[in-house]
């Protein structure tokens, strides 16, 4: 395996992987290898059809009127 040196890591970042690694019960070690293979694996975000699919779920259908009254009508649905 390799050695990966990092220099002049903030303070408070070394903290909070610290707190984080002792809530995983892992050594600093082992939690910055697991947030390296974490973020080496993930899939970068596609801004454009994030955006679109955005813009799609935020259009309502013509025929939904949103009003004060509907909002608090749904809202209580189900209470008592």
């Amino acid at each position: 395996m390799a050695t990966l040196t990092i220099k002049n890591i903030p303070e408070p970042v070394v903290k909070r992987l610290k707190q984080q690694a002792a809530a995983q019960h892992r050594s600093l070690n082992f939690q910055v290898i697991s947030y390296l293979e974490q973020m080496t694996h993930s899939v970068p975000l596609d801004a454009d059809a994030l955006l679109a699919r955005a813009r799609l779920l935020r259009r309502m259908p013509d025929a939904v009127k949103l009003t004060d009254r509907v909002l608090r009508a749904l809202k209580t649905v189900g209470r008592p």
